[in-house]
């Protein structure tokens, strides 16, 4: 059974109707990237896998166990929340809020995955600082580290690139190949970067006005919606490598 399964799903955003008939499985140690044009339904979707919004049409399995409180979850910041008064650890340690019940303090096996986590996203030596006063990029290991402590199963990200610039976006991608590869964490990412999408996924899920894809990045680079976006990217085939991870980031990640 798939680890999350879509069958003819039909979302609405208020009175409007952005999505119909839409269809696709997550596999346990898939990676899927959400692509596609603006207002196409790509957040909408979103907040109907986190359980934030009910279907309107159509059916969503949870398989293999997962329940939704164990999926982690990576949003678009906020100004507001870039500025949150808190330290590293804190922030870190607040993933576990969802698996804690009705627990007044965090147990030493919460701290101890909170630890491993940071140590994973190298960023152990921050842990008392200030989250606000933190660069974008560290900004968003923290994150990273905090929805790992929610999940051993399935991360779900929602566009964690933007406003990073390209040397940070290339260790975020080497990061998650790393997180993926080497600890078998499903991932779901919503992301407008077609191309790098297609670099580091193993499949894709298009969703257009009135045409959505599903399948492999081969099948999705030679479809003609696929043809389309990764010419207007940047000319995919033979284009320009600014995705590929450099050596010494994919050694950074891999100590």
């Amino acid at each position: 059974m798939a680890l999350l399964r879509c069958e003819d799903i039909t979302l609405r955003y208020e009175a409007l109707t952005v999505m119909e008939h839409l269809s696709f499985s997550v596999e346990s140690g898939d990676y899927l990237c959400i692509v596609g044009e603006n207002g196409s339904g790509k957040s909408t979707l979103m907040k109907c896998l986190l359980g934030l919004k009910t279907a309107d049409g159509g059916k969503l399995i949870l398989g293999e166990g997962l329940k939704r409180s164990e999926i982690g979850y990576l949003p678009q910041q906020s100004e507001i929340q870039r500025d949150f008064p808190a330290s590293v650890e804190e922030v870190v340690l607040s993933g576990c809020l969802n698996s804690r019940a009705l627990h007044p303090f965090y147990t030493k096996v919460e701290k101890r995955r909170a630890n491993e986590q940071m140590e994973c996203l190298k960023i152990e030596t921050l842990r008392k600082r200030c989250y606000r006063e933190l660069s974008g990029g560290q900004q968003q290991r923290v994150l990273l580290a905090r929805a790992l402590c929610a999940t051993k199963k399935l991360l779900v990200l929602d566009e964690p690139v933007t406003g990073l610039d390209p040397v940070v976006t290339t260790e975020l991608y080497g990061i998650l190949r790393h997180i993926h590869e080497e600890h078998g964490i499903t991932i779901i990412m919503v992301t407008h970067d077609v191309e790098c999408a297609v670099r580091h996924a193993k499949k894709i899920l298009h969703i257009g006005k009135g045409t959505h894809f599903f399948g492999t990045c081969t099948e999705y680079a030679e479809s003609a919606v696929g043809r389309k976006f990764l010419d207007a990217s940047g000319h995919f085939e033979g284009g320009k490598d600014c995705c590929r991870p450099r050596h010494r980031e994919e050694a950074q990640v891999n100590e």
